[in-house]
């Protein structure tokens, strides 16, 4: 597959890196773009960004980038964490910068485009930014952890989302935990 993962100024860094950490970088064409800010919060919550060997890194700034062209095959598009000012500058049709630019090159092209919020509480503004993105046909994928696995490290929680991450790109994470309903199997009388 084809990959473009981008990150903003939210706080969520771990999950970009459990993110990275779980593509394969061998089977996979992956790009990076971080925003100036997605840097600035990365260093205070994770120190260094570890992104694997691989993964082709580009400035938010360069609009040259062959994904924000139409033209330019690729298969999903993650913004993690996503700011919910990026999320309302890519309702609006905003698209200053890569990131912002291959969001909406990915909408217009009906490719798959997930964006990780982790904000809360949202604004009723929030909430008509995102319902515009549903209708155009992104993918909104709140970054709230769950709780079956039982997780037992911060790392651990956040693999939760990540998982959800992967399974809407169609990779394969088989470390993720998956329900299953005990309660429909045949029980001794």
């Amino acid at each position: 597959m084809k990959l473009v993962i981008t990150a903003t100024g939210a706080s969520g860094t771990i999950y970009l890196q459990r993110l990275l950490a779980q593509i394969d970088c061998a089977a996979n064409e992956v790009h990076l773009v971080m925003s100036g800010h997605a840097k600035q919060v990365a260093a205070q919550e994770v120190d260094r960004l570890d992104v694997p060997a691989g993964v082709l890194e580009h400035a938010d700034n360069d609009l040259n980038v062959p994904f924000v062209s139409g033209s330019a095959r690729f298969d999903a598009m993650v913004i993690v964490p996503c700011s919910m000012a990026t999320l309302g500058r890519i309702a609006s049709g905003c698209s200053d910068t890569a990131l912002l630019r291959a969001a909406d090159v990915f909408l217009k092209e009906r490719r798959k485009l997930i964006l990780v919020p982790r904000e809360t509480p949202w604004s009723l503004i929030h909430a008509r930014n995102v319902v515009t993105l549903l209708e155009a046909g992104a993918v909104v994928l709140p970054a709230i952890p769950s709780f079956y696995s039982r997780p037992g490290s911060v790392e651990d929680v956040a693999d939760t989302v990540v998982w959800r991450i992967l399974d809407q790109i169609g990779l394969p994470n088989p470390r993720a935990y998956r329900w299953r309903d005990d309660t429909s199997r045949s029980q001794p009388k």
